[in-house]
């Protein structure tokens, strides 16, 4: 088989069913890159353009080959190497299944959990683009905060929670948001006993927390004092619409603001009776990699315009309805860039119980106290299916798990080339020829 050259779309490691007159968003991105590049070269930071320039040579000659076998029958093929890059749609599934195994240690049966969402206002999702590893951290820690504080004040045990970081909206805004997953009991904080959430008198009984709206308040509380800090530490970087931000009557003002209106964060207990929450954890594990949107949303897709669907508004019943949205593919490109997170960021983070240093003792306390609720979730009810996500996961794209798409089959590994490294490759014949931000070999 013949190399791709330089500059070539991404080839495919298998043969898909996708349409040639409906791009991805991977051919998208890669399309449009250097439209976007050139017309927003303020916005083209070293870290976007790095991130556009990996997701463009994914599975192309440029990360080299390797070549497979059926196990069964008498079909090979080579294949071309993935990214690896966490924000690429075409790659980044084992990252996923393994954080879903990860997380999935941390559960016990017999106990309820919650998803908690904390929600910034517009505003401040808009001065988080500038601000992101800032902002973004704040978000987490006066998240916690609000837990903590809340759930030991009116539950009295020793909360946990596992959080991930979404930037997005529907229609690919900023909208930076976190949501959490929370058991609804712990150990007693006083007694030394296991202790369910439960509710307050006179409310009726069934799933509870806390109090939403004192969670509410709460997390405005401290998300406001540690944004008074970085305004006060001179941290934020501050220009365009938010230049007025630099004088400090200006801060005191939006500050006093945020301290007034009402902030978006809410509990969702199980949608039913005995619902496992491995159900949200496979729904959050989706959006860890791969970027805010996802081919199976795309209507229509071409050189120029893009159309995709995003949920809108609410019809009887309270669900929302898919609404075709179109724009520019440079346009496209804007928005799913917003969402490039600082290199080396971590949008999943474990908190109290669940936190890396305490994970395994308060695990092994909270089975001691449930007694005869400890049994751990079945390891045959743990598996994800990367594959309902994509083709081609990227540990398939180290050998593993291939199937052949004449029998269905395992493929092994027959030969591979050493995948080179990015400094090579962006110093290579097959650098995007609008990508500037070589650097170099230290």
């Amino acid at each position: 088989m013949a190399a791709a050259e330089p500059n070539a779309e991404p080839t495919p490691e298998l043969a898909t069913t996708q349409s040639p007159a409906k791009l991805t968003v991977a051919q998208i991105l890669t399309r449009s890159a250097a439209a976007y590049v050139a017309q927003y070269p303020r916005q083209a930071v070293p870290q976007v353009q790095s991130t556009l320039a990996k997701l463009s040579l994914c599975r192309t000659a440029a990360l080299g080959e390797r070549y497979l076998a059926c196990v069964q029958c008498d079909y090979e093929c080579m294949v071309y190497n993935s990214c690896g890059d966490r924000h690429c749609p075409q790659c980044s599934g084992a990252k996923r299944s393994n954080w879903l195994d990860a997380s999935h240690k941390l559960i016990l049966a017999g106990v309820d959990h919650y998803q908690v969402v904390f929600t910034l206002p517009g505003e401040l999702s808009r001065l988080a683009l500038g601000n992101r590893r800032q902002l973004y951290n704040l978000l987490f820690s006066a998240a916690w905060s609000a837990l903590k504080q809340t759930i030991e004040a009116e539950q009295g045990f020793d909360p946990a929670a596992l959080m991930v970081l979404h930037t997005w909206n529907q229609k690919l805004e900023a909208h930076a948001h976190v949501h959490a997953v929370v058991p609804g009991g712990g150990p007693a904080l006083v007694g030394g006993h296991w202790k369910d959430a439960t509710a307050p008198d006179g409310r009726p009984k069934g799933w509870y927390l806390v109090d939403a709206v004192t969670l509410r308040q709460t997390f405005r509380e401290h998300f406001v004092k540690g944004l008074r800090r970085l305004f006060a530490d001179a941290e934020l970087k501050l220009e365009g619409e938010f230049a007025h931000l630099l004088i400090a009557d200006e801060q005191e003002a939006l500050l006093a603001e945020l301290e007034k209106v009402e902030w978006v964060s809410y509990i969702e207990p199980p949608p039913h009776e005995g619902c496992r929450p491995e159900l949200v954890l496979k729904y959050l594990a989706c959006y860890l990699t791969g970027g805010p949107i996802s081919d199976g949303r795309i209507v229509s897709a071409d050189e120029r315009q893009v159309t995709f669907l995003a949920r809108e508004g609410k019809v009887t019943g309270g669900q929302r309805e898919q609404v075709p949205i179109s724009m520019s593919t440079v346009e496209f490109t804007r928005l799913w860039s917003l969402h490039i997170l600082p290199k080396g960021y971590t949008k999943s983070r474990r908190f109290g119980g669940w936190s890396n240093p305490r994970k395994g003792e308060y695990v092994q306390a909270c089975a001691m106290l449930l007694q005869d609720s400890t049994t751990p979730l079945a390891p045959e009810a743990l598996s994800f299916d990367t594959a309902a996500l994509e083709q081609l996961s990227a540990a398939e794209a180290e050998g593993k798990r291939c199937k052949c798409p004449k029998c269905g089959a395992a493929m092994s590994e027959t030969a591979a080339s050493l995948k080179p490294s990015w400094h090579d490759v962006m110093n290579s014949p097959y650098r995007p020829n609008w990508y500037s931000h070589i650097r170099p070999r230290l």
